[in-house]
């Protein structure tokens, strides 16, 4: 089999398929048009996010066998067309979970303790210990919105922190274990004092977190958002901010990203992200939750597995 690599990923990847027998190329720098021109060479393609996997290009990429997505993601897939044109559609979730996670609780504690204020105070000689006292985890609710490979990992790693997690899944049921407790949206949004969204992108979840929800929890709380910047309307987390009922923000992307999570579109941010980036009350990170030393081997490895569980060369 013959396969296209249009994004950098680990190379432990092709390592893994030439050593079965595939034959892999790269082409990580061509225009859209370019790849329509050549796919038809191709028996599998591995992607992030820079080509959108559309009903042009299968029909272009009439030997296609399988698209391989480095990463969770499939937003830039059409999942549709992929099952109609008999393409199957490989993720690994399973690679970054753990970064994710661990990023999440990152982000919380470091707001919740103040610690990008109080370095950048301390390196001034400024030495404010009052102004500084921070928040516990423990004790407080945690609610998960999304309970794929994500919400589950964060589960997981928040069950030694003594506070309790409820999640919920309007497309899973029955999933209470030894880390949660599966809940209603009604209810996990009347007793969560913290609310981390793990969702995909959609025309559902397109603006997932706006108004009506934040005015639809009974308590002021604080908003994680690890997934797509998209899930929030920021202009709604603005408001929320100003009037209380949001009480801080970690935000690891933001619906301004460029659609390859490599960027903004500085020329275009409005006021809202202004408001953002001067906050006390927010942490932003350039959309590396997944993206550690140790998620960049396992999502190849994870999506080896996958390939070659089902295409023998």
């Amino acid at each position: 089999m013959r396969v296209l690599f249009l994004d950098t990923v680990h190379p432990i990847l092709e390592e893994q398929l030439v050593a079965a027998g595939f034959d892999c190329d790269h082409d990580t720098t061509s225009s859209y048009e370019a790849i329509l021109s050549i796919i038809e060479a191709y028996d599998g393609i591995v992607i992030r996010s820079r080509i959108p996997m559309n009903s042009q290009l299968f029909q272009a990429g009439r030997n296609l066998k399988f698209i391989a997505r480095s990463g969770a993601g499939l937003e830039n897939i059409d999942l549709d067309e992929a099952k109609q044109h008999g393409i199957t559609v490989f993720s690994s979730p399973e690679g970054n979970r753990d970064a994710v996670g661990e990023q999440a609780i990152g982000m919380l504690l470091m707001l919740f303790n103040h610690l990008k204020k109080a370095d950048l105070e301390v390196r001034k000689g400024i030495w404010l210990r009052e102004e500084n006292r921070g928040l516990e985890l423990a004790g407080k609710t945690v609610g998960i919105i999304g309970y794929g490979v994500m919400g589950q990992a964060l589960a997981k790693k928040l069950s030694g922190f003594d506070c309790t997690v409820l999640a919920h899944d309007k497309y899973k049921k029955g999933f209470s274990d030894a880390f949660v407790d599966e809940v209603s949206l009604s209810e996990l949004q009347d007793r969560s004092d913290i609310i981390s969204l793990h969702l995909p992108q959609s025309e559902e979840t397109h603006y997932f977190m706006n108004d009506s929800f934040i005015q639809s929890c009974a308590k002021p709380f604080y908003l994680i958002n690890t997934a797509r910047g998209k899930n929030v309307q920021t202009s709604a987390l603005v408001g929320g901010l100003q009037s209380g009922a949001i009480l801080g923000a970690c935000l690891d992307v933001l619906e301004y990203e460029k659609g390859t999570f490599e960027g903004l579109n500085a020329a275009q941010l409005p006021a809202d992200f202004q408001y953002l980036i001067q906050s006390e009350q927010v942490v932003l990170s350039p959309h590396v939750a997944g993206w550690t030393a140790e998620s960049y081997v396992k999502l190849s490895t994870f999506l080896a597995e996958k390939i070659l569980a089902k295409f023998k060369a």
